[in-house]
């Protein structure tokens, strides 16, 4: 699994038809950059990192900012299964932690078990809440804005361009 499959994922089970989700976020909006800005109706912002590797995660750690921004008001981590363990003893104790898995690993018994090796997303741990954080202001949401419609225009190069190299088939 890499990291953008695990974004579609999250985006989806933090439904991104009532929260603004914008990947990767650092333009404008701090001084480093966030894998996953959520922001709710109420402008309060999560900032989701998400660790595809033991490594991966272990390098976050020795970040010197610590993820401390003072318009996120939790804070959590996203990870595959096969890091559940080594996360929840590695990452901060004020972060949260995601799971984020296929079901086609899953036998027929356990409940995550479905046969059409769909994703799923589990938190098995809650954050604990930034008391100091503040809601976005109007130039921070229109920053974020901003974002993820350059995203959504970047993806869309990226398509057309794909599509262009199809080979055409020849009509006989």
């Amino acid at each position: 699994m890499h990291a953008g499959e695990m974004e579609v994922h999250l985006a989806r089970y933090l439904n991104y038809r009532q929260n603004l989700i914008v990947p990767n976020v650092s333009w404008g909006l701090g001084y480093y950059e966030k894998d996953l800005v959520v922001v709710r109706p109420s402008r309060l912002a999560w900032e989701i990192e998400i660790k595809i590797s033991l490594s991966d995660l272990k390098n976050d750690l020795k970040k010197s900012h610590g993820h401390n921004c003072d318009y996120i008001k939790y804070l959590y981590f996203a990870v595959p299964a096969k890091l559940e363990k080594q996360a929840l003893l590695l990452i901060p104790e004020r972060a949260g932690l995601f799971i984020v898995d296929i079901y086609k690993n899953y036998k027929r018994n356990d409940p995550y078990y479905n046969q059409k090796g769909q994703y799923y997303v589990r938190c098995v741990r809650s954050p604990i809440a930034n008391p100091k954080a503040r809601k976005l202001n109007d130039k921070e949401m229109t920053k974020l804005y901003e974002l993820a419609a350059m995203r959504i225009w970047s993806l869309k190069e990226v398509i057309y361009r794909l599509q262009e190299e199809k080979p055409k088939k020849r009509l006989t």
